[in-house]
């Protein structure tokens, strides 16, 4: 049984000092323009002094045109290269390691904040998205590696391309919709395409020291467990990552393809070949019963979102108590903001999210 407080090693940089993982979440705490907030830094620092080995940023932008919320972390302007040392430069202070998740949301970026237009791999009409062109895709794979070199030149460990939940990367995968007839489009082979080109473009541009991950989506967005399974595998067996963020939502669920019910989601990627490649999970870990679960179902590390918010020290409390429960949802604003939870985030998780937050009692009459 693998120790939740075991250090792990990367092929590239640092070791991790235990399997904790603060995942990248949406907080809207930083600036229109995309530098940093001072909230956006208090809420990560205080993840590092609660004993989370490696401390990951919300999805970063790295392009004006693929913005997706008000108030988000940029990493697509040098402008965003101090506020971005700041960040790395505090959470190296008090022991963890750094990453900035690089993140276009394509399709699903709010026109609000890009500049009017919403573009991705296909024509939408009817949600007013643009096919991007040939030369717009190779621009954007560019943008990614121009973003991991500030990323790194800002002094953090890694970066983490957002290949998930319906965003640009994961778009480009969708068997149903890209049937686009260039060489992003059509076959697996196309559709994995610019997956490879921005990864291999970032290991190209940085150091040897530097880390690079991904996250992926186990299901959903418009491919099967199979197509998961096999670039799950073919990424991890590349020799160019160092870990896989898988996000399964629900660490334990069984999945939705009927074909697949006959074990738990986790375990139609923990039985995978990952070579020097670490694999870890996120989905509702809320207690140190499920954070051992998916060590002891093969996962190398997990990342922990909603515990995370609701316990700044998540892992310490974990690592004291292996009885530890989280606290559950809703709890007050007062509560959040002792967790280090700044106002647009407190506001966030009450109007996007069900149940999140305690409600103030309606006046009577």
């Amino acid at each position: 049984m693998t120790s939740l407080n075991a250090p792990l090693t990367f092929v590239h940089g640092p070791e991790i000092k235990n399997r904790f993982m603060l995942s990248p979440l949406t907080n809207l705490q930083s600036n229109d323009d995309g530098t940093l907030g001072e909230d956006e830094l208090n809420f990560l620092v205080k993840r590092a002094e609660g004993g989370f080995g490696l401390v990951m940023t919300c999805a970063a932008s790295v392009h004006m045109s693929g913005k997706a919320f008000k108030g988000q972390l940029g990493c697509y302007a040098d402008d965003h290269i101090p506020g971005l040392k700041r960040i790395a430069t505090a959470l190296r202070a008090v022991g963890a390691l750094s990453s900035v998740q690089l993140h276009h949301a394509g399709g699903r970026a709010d026109a609000a904040l890009n500049g009017g237009q919403l573009y991705g791999p296909w024509d939408d009409e009817q949600r007013g998205i643009k096919a991007m062109t040939t030369a717009q895709v190779e621009d954007t794979i560019q943008h990614f590696i121009n973003a991991a070199i500030r990323c790194e030149k800002a002094g953090f460990d890694g970066v983490e391309l957002h290949g998930a939940h319906g965003y640009l990367l994961c778009q480009f995968l969708d068997e149903r919709h890209n049937n686009r007839t260039d060489r992003f489009g059509g076959s697996y082979e196309n559709r994995t395409r610019i997956y490879h080109e921005v990864i291999e473009g970032v290991r190209a541009a940085t150091g040897p020291d530097f880390q690079l991950g991904i996250r992926l989506s186990a299901e959903r967005y418009g491919y099967s467990i199979a197509i998961a399974r096999q670039f799950a595998q073919e990424l991890m067996t590349g020799g160019k990552l160092d870990y896989i963020d898988m996000s399964l939502w629900d660490s334990f669920k069984l999945p939705e393809e009927e074909a697949y019910k006959s074990k738990m989601l986790i375990d139609w990627f923990t039985d995978l070949d990952r070579s020097h490649c670490r694999l870890g999970v996120a989905g509702k870990l809320l207690s140190a019963k499920d954070v051992q679960a998916c060590l002891d179902h093969g996962a190398d590390f997990v990342l922990i979102g909603r515990g995370a918010i609701l316990h700044h020290d998540f892992p310490q409390q974990i690592l004291a108590n292996p009885d530890f429960v989280s606290q559950s949802f809703p709890v007050t604003p007062a509560y959040l903001a002792h967790e280090a939870v700044g106002t647009a985030f407190i506001q966030y998780l009450a109007t996007a999210w069900e149940n999140y937050v305690v409600k103030p009692p309606v006046p009577r009459d």
